[in-house]
């Protein structure tokens, strides 16, 4: 009952992405604001940033980042964490 999403995002924030995700029908696992509470499985939303890109404001710098996907968002779905690691 799960899938492994990725959006590309101009804006947002966690609180945004939560809340059109839910009225999609597509609820975060542990969001237990917009979705189903799940402590069993996770003990929060199950939302990561694995890239990050942006221009600096003050230096104009072109920043970016990755993240791999956390050991406790890995064991909801199996075989993701080669993906990610």
């Amino acid at each position: 009952g799960r899938s492994l999403v990725e959006l590309q995002l101009d804006t947002g924030r966690t609180h945004q992405i939560r809340v059109h995700m839910a009225h999609l029908g597509c609820p975060l696992t542990g969001d237990f604001l917009y979705g189903t509470e799940q402590p069993e499985k996770i003990a929060r939303p199950a939302l990561h940033s694995h890239q990050l890109s942006f221009t600096h404001p003050i230096t104009g710098e072109h920043l970016a980042f990755t993240q791999p996907l956390p050991e406790d968002m890995a064991a909801l779905l199996p075989n993701t964490q080669e993906v990610f690691l």
